[in-house]
């Protein structure tokens, strides 16, 4: 009886975290919006660069075909929310091709040929692995992989955060999205005893804390500046 509730209880946790976790993410993907206003506005790239929408797309149709049923069990919630986030890492690229000059639109079609060509590779490639355990740990390390990969990549961005000691080139609520989202399927990744994917989150919910840490402490640092008499009287 004891063993049925706590089952139950487990369940309905992991469910509560992964339908959490893809409403933060939808935040993940709206994110890039604004710049593509800008791109469409004034119908050039400009000095923006493609790549982050490549290796985006690139981790979600991996981590998409982690959670299928024919990969790993019970993780629905990983399949979804990264479809949903290959869907719109789709339609930013097509953007980007359009509006993008000659040579970016040939790199860029390159590197998405690319894309599908690695996934198509790494479907057949774990297809051919008959032991469904081996399977499952193949793919889950790749998608482990990617996802501390992608997690890492705002150690940039808080490099750039202490050395500027402003906080202009970290957006609030991007930050704050990647941490809703980490943290909500780590817990997922916890209730559900899946190793692949509480791991990677646990990482990105760590940088999360820095993350928003460092913006409220130099956030709050150029407030108290500005509020700093610009003209000292010795009156």
């Amino acid at each position: 009886m004891f063993v049925s509730i706590l089952t139950n209880t487990f369940t309905v946790c992991r469910d509560a975290a992964g339908i959490a976790g893809n409403i933060f993410a939808f935040g993940l993907f709206v994110s890039p919006i604004p710049t593509f206003r800008r791109i469409i506005r004034n119908q050039s790239t400009e000095q923006f660069s493609g790549l982050p929408y490549v290796y985006a797309l690139l981790n979600c149709m991996i981590c998409t075909w982690y959670g299928t049923p024919l990969i790993s069990h019970n993780n629905v919630p990983v399949m979804t929310v990264n479809s949903i986030g290959a869907v719109f890492q789709i339609a930013y690229i097509i953007l980007f091709i359009v509006y993008a000059d000659k040579e970016k639109k040939m790199r860029m079609l390159g590197l998405l040929l690319g894309v599908f060509g690695l996934l198509a590779i790494i479907v057949a490639g774990s297809m051919q692995i008959v032991d469904r355990e081996a399977r499952w740990i193949f793919v889950g390390l790749l998608s482990c992989g990617s996802l501390i990969s992608m997690f890492a990549s705002p150690l940039f961005i808080i490099n750039l955060v202490i050395q500027t000691k402003s906080v202009e080139y970290m957006p609030f609520y991007l930050s704050l999205s990647t941490f809703l989202m980490s943290t909500s399927f780590f817990l997922y990744g916890i209730f559900n005893f899946d190793a692949f994917i509480y791991v990677p989150n646990g990482i990105g919910t760590i940088l999360g804390i820095v993350q928003l840490a460092l913006y409220f402490y130099y956030k709050r640092k150029s407030v108290e500046d500005s509020r700093e008499p610009l003209i000292v009287s010795h009156a």
